[in-house]
């Protein structure tokens, strides 16, 4: 059962049972129905609800919250992932445990610390989660053998990977400046002895000093390639896994599962696609930092990468930063799951009110 034939079932019900219930009113009372006052709406008001309350309008919208919502509650992981990740051999400031990783964050840089590049990751993730959302729809028109057809798993696939590609080019120079900042206060040797009190640059000029520093725009892209490749099959299986555990986990009977299976579905969805798409996470970090004064790898190509990962730290290269960041995608995943159909919701009910 698909999102949408769902959304359609929950409307329809809506409003049968709103003229249900305006009948029966009307049944009971000795004088008639009772003509009340209606209730003042503007023109521009009535254009706003009919506008936002569009499904795929909705989608946009609910897709924005939900990425927002779902990040900031797992920054503090996100941000060990990424110091995990770009960690080589004689590069081991952070190897500890998880606890003790996010210990010596705390007490290096304070609360702050935590949060560090979230700002910029949920003024991303917004646009981003939006825009994947809302392509997700799109696509799904072309690829239905009918129209309001459910889609099979492998439709879903594909969907999920076009709609992945379009929300990553067009927000990727956010990703690289998120990264950036995600590092700069860490503890790395090769990045210096900072004072505690040395302001460090910001989103804005940071993103400057990378396209004046670094080869212009290009710079602003560099990493996609692996990134595509990550993110194509990864929103694919996330797509594909949510609606097929979510149909599962409904009873039978019922049109929705609870919040709590919702939660669950999106938990599973998350941690399959995450771990099958990982390695093309670690390359899009290391390349991201490529050029980074102190930091750089100094890669040639994606194949140069692979070959020098494999040789200097062997497979488990590819899998740095896995574990917090398992234990990240389950609460990350599940709650932006649970927010986007809340909020669809909401939005979408407000075709009722005509």
């Amino acid at each position: 059962m698909s999102l949408d034939r769902d959304q359609r079932r929950r409307d329809a019900d809506v409003q049968t049972s709103g003229e249900t219930e305006s009948s029966e009113l009307c049944q009971l009372s000795p004088s008639g129905p009772v003509n009340a006052p209606p209730l003042k709406s503007t023109p521009v008001l009535t254009k706003t609800k009919e506008r936002i309350s569009n499904p795929v309008i909705a989608a946009f919208i609910a897709g924005g919250v939900a990425g927002a919502v779902s990040r900031t509650i797992v920054s503090p992981l996100e941000r060990l992932k990424i110091l995990l990740q770009i960690q080589t051999v004689g590069r081991e400031e952070y190897k500890l445990s998880i606890w003790k990783a996010l210990v010596k964050i705390g007490k290096e840089e304070g609360w702050r610390g935590f949060m560090r590049g979230n700002g910029t990751n949920c003024i991303r993730i917004i646009p981003y989660s939006a825009v994947q959302f809302g392509s997700y729809n799109f696509y799904k028109k072309f690829a239905e053998p009918f129209p309001d057809a459910e889609l099979s798993p492998i439709r879903r696939l594909l969907c999920g990977g076009a709609a992945g590609i379009t929300s990553v080019t067009i927000t990727y120079p956010l990703d690289i400046v998120r990264t950036r900042l995600s590092i700069q206060s860490a503890s790395f040797a090769a990045l210096g002895q900072r004072g505690t009190t040395q302001q460090l640059p910001g989103m804005f000029t940071t993103m400057v000093l990378i396209y004046k520093n670094e080869g212009g725009f290009v710079a602003l892209y560099r990493g996609i390639v692996p990134t595509v490749a990550g993110v194509a099959p990864y929103v694919g299986l996330n797509f594909m896994t949510y609606e097929s555990v979510r149909k599962y986990l409904t009873p039978d009977g019922d049109k929705n599962p609870s919040p709590w299976r919702k939660l669950l579905a999106g938990a599973i969805s998350g941690a399959v696609a995450q771990t099958c798409t990982y390695p093309f996470d670690v390359l899009r970090r290391r390349f991201q930092i490529n050029t980074m004064s102190g930091m750089g790898y100094r890669y040639k190509s994606i194949w140069d990468a692979v070959r020098v990962i494999i040789a200097e730290e062997g497979l488990r290269g590819f899998f740095r930063g896995i574990v917090p960041n398992l234990l990240k995608v389950a609460p990350s995943m599940a709650s932006s799951w649970l927010s986007f159909e809340l909020t669809r919701d909401f939005l979408v009910g407000f075709s009722d009110e005509k």
